[in-house]
């Protein structure tokens, strides 16, 4: 293996982690400027722009032939959110949650993993059918988190009115945003008003966000593949073994860094939300995507002394009970529990040293 494998294998995560965190805030920045509800704009914008680095890296990863990578990365992402991220965070600090903001992703996840698991069970293999049907999942759920989030305490006469004062102040005259202008403080937005000029400049600059930060995932999918599948050949590894572990923990940094943010602020249980979105979206969206792309077949490469597909009989149930361990206690009790983060830590290690042990036989 060359020398600058690994360096550009981890130029490739940087690119990813910070190309999707310049996606998000230049795409949160227009949402926020054109009235979008904040919690819609976490709902939408913020959950496909964490996990934009899977859908780029399975996408490139199927389109290049390596199905093991696309379908080990969206498992182990899951896996990853689930037993490590979200568990370090309920282990340092648990507390109490909304069920009611959780119960549509959580129906909408094992609706989706139940469709998936019995594709990969049955027929061994993902069509791009299957691909267009999780993707018109996430449509559904899109359209349905829409409705859901929308704001009730704005009336059409209130909205229409809030959009006019928007149109008055990009109208303005004024280019200084400490000189006061009449016809800005005539203008009462609840909001610090925003100067022509000064409008226009974050604007922009919201938009270079977007652009470069698109760009940067697009230049981060490509090195992480290229030199995850190098790694993989030179150490051994089937490519599900690098898409479920090393590829999966690499993507997923977007939402550790949002848990940690979580935690340090004293909101450690609205992490839980944002795994189990991000969750969501690695099944209908990461997966949808790179199967409408290149469909691609069940991973063989990985066999157990008795003949079976480690990846039937070890990864899909892993998903499903990791899942099912962080949101049922929560959503029948309302809150989570350190006993919830521990074991899914324990798990977490149990799984990783697994899969390393079959490697070696």
């Amino acid at each position: 293996m060359e020398w600058y494998v690994i360096p550009l294998f981890i130029a490739g995560l940087l690119c990813l982690i910070k190309g999707g965190d310049w996606f998000v805030e230049g795409a949160s920045g227009i949402a926020k400027r054109f009235r979008i509800p904040e919690i819609l704009i976490g709902a939408t914008v913020v959950s496909i722009g964490t996990t934009l680095p899977e859908v780029m890296v399975s996408a490139t990863s199927a389109v290049e032939g390596f199905g093991g990578i696309a379908f080990g990365n969206a498992i182990g992402s899951i896996i990853c959110n689930s037993a490590l991220i979200a568990a370090i965070t309920i282990s340092v600090k648990a507390g109490k949650i909304d069920r009611r903001t959780m119960i549509t992703p959580v129906l909408f996840f094992f609706a989706s993993a139940i469709y998936y698991s019995l594709t990969a069970y049955i027929s061994g293999k993902f069509t791009r059918i299957s691909g267009i049907i999780l993707l018109i999942i996430f449509v559904a759920y899109m359209v349905i988190t829409v409705l859901m989030m929308k704001r009730k305490d704005d009336t059409p006469e209130e909205i229409a009115e809030l959009e006019l004062k928007r149109l008055q102040i990009e109208k303005c005259t004024c280019v200084d945003i400490d000189v006061k202008c009449e016809h800005c403080e005539k203008i009462d937005t609840g909001e610090p008003v925003l100067k022509k000029k000064v409008f226009d400049k974050m604007l922009i600059k919201e938009i270079v966000f977007i652009v470069i930060g698109a760009a940067l995932i697009a230049i981060g999918a490509r090195l992480l593949v290229d030199n995850a599948t190098v790694m993989a050949r030179f150490f051994g590894m089937s490519e599900a073994i690098i898409g479920l572990t090393i590829v999966a923990l690499g993507t997923s940094l977007p939402e550790l860094v949002t848990a940690i943010t979580s935690l340090v602020k004293g909101h450690g249980s609205l992490s839980l939300g944002n795994v189990i979105g991000a969750n969501l979206f690695n099944l209908i969206l990461v997966s949808g995507v790179s199967i409408t792309i290149s469909p691609f077949a069940v991973p063989v490469e990985d066999v157990l002394p008795n003949g079976m597909l480690s990846s039937l009989v070890i990864d899909i149930p892993v998903m499903l009970g990791v899942m099912a361990i962080l949101s049922i206690p929560a959503l029948i009790r309302g809150k989570l529990s350190r006993v919830q983060g521990i074991s899914l830590l324990a798990i977490y290690a149990g799984y990783i040293a697994l899969r390393m042990l079959l490697i070696q036989t």
